[in-house]
């Protein structure tokens, strides 16, 4: 599919159905958010994106107000979760590039990450370029997300 037609599929809200990373030296696979990671990634019409992955059943907090959450709550808290957002183009035909403006990961903000899409019907796979350090290996990363 050419660019333009990528980004009308991409186009709408999509729930995360599994995020694996498997090294490339030894073909360990493993799961950053756990087996049944959530997450949702949004693509609008204007160009703009967001994306929320966590890990389940994360502890809450013995107050429910944010702000009193303990320096270990608020660490645990941020492991287990992942955001950003910004606007997204669509250079080639089987690639998108998300232009992170906010991010949990502050080191995110101001760069561009680079994903391989595919899609299959309703089913759209998210890879990395290139294998990047995950967990300290170096493993290819691969996000499957349905759409909503």
């Amino acid at each position: 599919m050419n660019p333009d037609e990528l980004r009308e599929n991409l186009v709408g809200a999509w729930r995360l159905v599994s995020y694996r990373a498997t090294a490339v030296d030894d073909g360990e696979v493993v799961e950053p958010f756990g087996p049944r990671p959530q997450g949702l990634i949004t693509y609008t019409p204007s160009g703009h994106m967001s994306a929320q992955i966590m890990r389940p059943l994360r502890p809450r907090f013995r107050r429910g107000r944010l702000e009193e959450g303990l320096p270990e709550e608020l660490a645990a808290a941020a492991v287990g979760y992942l955001a950003y957002g910004g606007t997204y183009e669509v250079p080639e035909d089987d690639l998108v590039v998300h232009h992170v403006e906010v991010s949990l990961f502050p080191n995110w903000v101001g760069t561009a990450l680079t994903r391989v899409a595919a899609r299959d019907g309703s089913t759209l796979r998210l890879s990395l370029r290139e294998p990047a350090l995950i967990w300290g290996t170096l493993r290819t990363g691969v996000l499957v997300w349905e759409r909503v």
